[in-house]
């Protein structure tokens, strides 16, 4: 049996927006720091996970407004509505500063692995807004993958269910708050690599990571998605 290496990304981790860009951008200080500018939490949980698992762990720490790495080139969401202000040149100089190293390291990464007759196992880490457009979220943990792709449909199912077993509170949905076939990283991933690769992509609600939330429940949820991740690697 091929060994198996886990790799995990956090595109949305942090909301900074380069000092020259600014003024720029325009971007109100509210917005950087909502939802729009980052996924709150995500760092905490791709952190944990990484450390439990023993795994690699690439991050981004600009901001979704500046580029979206989550998204392909051809996404008409790769930049938001402030950077879409900027000119051709300057668009094309944040893909090779910031979208273009983070989106080829992992590639390097997996296909390392690859080369010497392994298995990778991806988890793209994020967060989502417990309510969007005034409908509520009606889960804790969101499982996004391929269903056409037996290795993350086995791997997302065993997940689940390890994760249900430990904390049978815990709402834990497939394919939600999207589908794992939307445009995304691993989406892309998939297209460049054999079935050597399955990337999966973690959500998780971000009522876990508001002020004035049990900070013991927090602890709690991380605890058991890294016991489950490890029991299934």
């Amino acid at each position: 049996m091929k060994p198996t290496r886990l790799i995990l990304t956090c595109e949305h981790a942090g909301n900074e927006v380069p000092p020259q860009l600014r003024e720029q951008l325009g971007i109100p200080p509210r917005v950087v720091d909502s939802h729009r500018g980052y996924d709150r939490g995500s760092l905490e949980i791709a952190q944990r996970l990484a450390r439990a698992c023993r795994a690699e762990l690439l991050v981004s720490q600009t901001s979704r407004l500046v580029v979206d790495l989550n998204r392909s080139e051809r996404s008409p969401e790769l930049f938001s509505r402030y950077a879409e202000r900027l000119s051709q040149k300057q668009r094309d100089e944040l893909l090779q500063r910031y979208y273009l190293p983070f989106r080829e390291k992992v590639r390097e990464s997996i296909a390392r692995q690859i080369a010497v007759g392994g298995r990778v196992r991806h988890l793209s880490v994020h967060t989502f807004t417990p309510i969007r457009n005034g409908v509520k979220r009606t889960a804790d943990v969101g499982l996004l993958y391929d269903p056409q792709r037996t290795s993350e449909r086995t791997f997302a199912v065993q997940w689940r269910k390890t994760i249900e077993r430990l904390d049978p509170s815990l709402r834990v949905r497939m394919n939600y708050p999207y589908l794992g076939t939307d445009d995304g990283h691993t989406t892309d991933l998939r297209m460049r690599f054999s079935d050597d690769y399955a990337g999966i992509e973690l959500e998780v609600n971000q009522a876990f990571f508001r002020a004035g939330r049990s900070l013991r429940r927090r602890a709690a949820l991380l605890e058991v998605l890294s016991e489950a991740l490890v029991s299934v690697i």
